[in-house]
């Protein structure tokens, strides 16, 4: 499938609610959209497949949709450094910010991505921090990867409960997520991650002109099912 072809794909499942509710987000970057959602996102790029060029094609549309959609068809092999710092400047809108480091973002499994987490998360630059905590929480999910110890996710929740309550609105989100899927790892970090969660409490977050419901981290560490599950 070419770059043509990929736009008409979206074209056709093109949601007028969808576009609706994108026209009332602050923070769209100037992009436009089709207005489909990240679920139908998820499987049309499936029926795409994946392909490292296309996604070099993709990334330069002026539709958030399209972008998505590269960011979901990208080789993991084929991703450099370079190519995650250029795509981190470039990234113009909170939503597409959020795929690219989460939501089983292609980024997360690089070879390099451990590194590129610990860089990004003492960045300078909000969006490179905000990113870097997508990726840590992405990579609370693996369990195969031997580098990513305890101690590095103990390091991780105390940068967290030293610096969340300074930090910008957005990377406070992405830290909360990360806290979340940390804490759900094993006994040690959930004891760990839920006396930061006691302590920050749930986490405020806007979504353009609509206010979200908090993140209430707390509620997702200490739950039945995850309390169950660690004692097992």
């Amino acid at each position: 499938m070419n770059t043509k072809q990929v736009h008409q794909l979206l074209l056709a499942n093109r949601n007028e609610r969808g576009v609706d509710n994108w026209n009332k987000i602050d923070d769209t970057g100037g992009l436009k959209s089709y207005g489909i959602g990240l679920t139908l996102l998820r499987k049309l790029a499936k029926q795409i497949g994946r392909n490292h060029q296309l996604a070099k094609e993709l990334w330069a549309s002026e539709y958030y949709d399209a972008k998505v959609i590269s960011l979901l068809i990208d080789e993991p092999n084929l991703i450099t450094t370079e190519q995650a710092e250029r795509q981190v400047e470039e990234l113009n809108a909170g939503m597409l910010r959020h795929v690219f480091s989460s939501c089983d973002a292609t980024l997360s499994k690089t070879s390099f991505v451990v590194e590129l987490s610990q860089k990004w998360i003492i960045s300078k630059d909000k969006t490179r921090r905000s990113c870097g905590y997508g990726l840590l929480y992405e990579l609370s999910k693996n369990n195969r990867n031997k580098s990513l110890t305890d101690q590095l996710f103990l390091d991780v929740i105390t940068r967290i409960d030293a610096t969340i309550d300074s930090e910008a609105n957005q990377v406070r989100l992405a830290m909360a997520g990360a806290l979340m899927g940390i804490g759900k790892r094993n006994t040690l970090l959930n004891k760990a991650a839920i006396k930061v969660a006691e302590r920050v409490g749930k986490v405020s977050y806007a979504d353009g002109k609509n206010k979200c419901e908090p993140i209430d981290v707390m509620k997702h560490l200490t739950s039945d099912y995850l309390t169950k599950k660690l004692s097992q």
